[in-house]
């Protein structure tokens, strides 16, 4: 379950692209962090930049918590009426198209350590099928699963984070492997299947998608997406990311009363990179702040479900209704986090969290594109290349979703299926 981080390409862009040398180890061994970095950043840092400090093991997964104990009973074994026939059909069509050694290399038992096993960083080594490396009918396949997986806009949002970073590796004139379209994996964990658990996983620097199916139940998280930079022409393509997260998020924010957002609003300053949630992650412990939606008035809990529908609606549609109901009946428990300025271009970070869902949305510093005179279309500087340190801008934009007290992975789902059907 090692996994080695790569350089990938030139040094410095591996330094930028939050390589470091070193492996992610066992359980409480450190990633090595790229010459000039802070200690332990950026591979190791709660920000998810790579495998993370520690690397848990299945059998070790909890999940995250507010104070290391899990909230008991929140996820059942239920019929949801959303029927999985589509994405188990394709993914079984994606794995029919590849070859015996092919197969081998991708597919993992489906309580395996490889599901914990994803980072965002580009030169990370990764199991699986590389996308790169099949046909053009083969990667038609993939995308179909994809497809059949995410809605619509989860399916463009994620071609439009590979093309930036394809975008970025020409741009940066390194990583000439890991900075393409192509370098994005598929494994799966399980035999695709309409009654036996399953899932797959689909990972490459800025993309991770943990998608978990037990009959037509479909957990989708963790989920990250991320991209450096957010806007630029792809192939004479115009391409615009977060655009609605960020939007969503300050529509929220400007409901809020001044004295909510006394509370909503962190004294803490916006830093290079707050991300808490990120990779290596997995059984993070982390309190409620802010400020709680149970004295929201009705417009401002239609504006908090707005924003949980933005991350959820990148699942195909059913499921996506499916979790955004379990989030309404947990919404008087949910707690939102603001950190920097509120203008239009800011740099900001923010938190949805609650027993159910947990949302982070973190402007971080440039690492591999633009400079200090830089000055986009929307007035917002590239402010240069400076690491973790460097000045946050809405050029660079991570986000994840993740299902605390043990769902990510489905990993409760498949609890309860263990004891109840074996």
């Amino acid at each position: 379950m090692n996994r080695s981080l790569l350089l990938g390409g030139a040094a410095a862009v591996a330094t930028m692209t939050g390589c470091s040398s070193g492996s992610s180890g066992t359980a409480g061994s450190a990633s090595a962090a790229p010459s000039g970095a802070p200690s332990g950043m950026p591979g190791g840092g709660p920000g998810g930049m790579g495998p993370g400090a520690t690397e848990v093991k299945y059998d070790d997964f909890v999940g995250v918590t507010t104070d290391g104990e899990v909230v008991e009973d929140l996820y059942a074994i239920h019929s949801t009426g959303v029927s999985t026939d589509a994405v188990v059909k394709a993914a079984q069509a994606f794995l029919d198209g590849l070859s015996a050694k092919e197969r081998r290399s991708a597919v993992f038992d489906v309580d395996d350590d490889e599901w914990l096993a994803w980072s965002n960083v580009d030169g990370y080594e990764r199991e699986g099928v590389r996308m790169g490396d099949l046909t053009s009918k083969r990667r038609d396949l993939g995308y179909a699963l994809l497809g059949a997986a995410l809605s619509a806009g989860g399916l463009t949002q994620s071609r439009d984070i590979m093309k930036l970073n394809a975008f970025l590796g020409d741009y940066s004139g390194g990583g000439k492997e890991t900075l393409t379209e192509g370098h994005y994996y598929f494994t799966f964990m399980g035999t695709p299947s309409t009654t036996k658990p399953w899932g797959f996983q689909y990972e490459g620097h800025h993309l991770a998608i943990n998608y978990f199916v037990l009959g037509d139940q479909v957990v989708m998280t963790p989920t990250f997406m991320g991209s450096e930079p957010t806007s630029a022409t792809y192939q004479g393509e115009k391409i615009t990311t977060f655009e609605k997260e960020t939007t969503a998020g300050l529509a929220l924010l400007r409901s809020l009363t001044t004295a909510q957002r006394k509370k909503a609003v962190s004294g803490q300053e916006k830093g290079g990179m707050d991300m808490k949630a990120g990779a290596g992650q997995d059984n993070l412990e982390l309190a409620y702040e802010g400020l709680v939606a149970s004295g929201f008035t009705a417009a401002q809990r239609r504006k908090l479900l707005d924003l949980v529908g933005v991350y959820v609606g990148y699942m195909d549609e059913g499921h996506a209704e499916v979790k955004m109901k379990e989030v309404e009946e947990h919404l008087d428990d949910t707690w939102f986090l603001w950190m920097g300025d509120s203008e239009d271009s800011s740099a900001f970070y923010y938190r949805v969290h609650s027993p159910v869902v947990l949302i982070e949305y973190d402007a971080q510093s440039p690492l591999a594109y633009g400079d200090e005179s830089q000055d986009g279309d929307d007035g917002n500087g590239g402010g240069g290349p400076g690491g973790m340190g460097g000045t946050p801008t809405q050029r660079h934009i991570h986000t994840i979703v993740r299902t605390p007290n043990g769902g990510d992975y489905g990993v409760d789902l498949l609890r309860l299926h263990l004891e109840n059907d074996h």
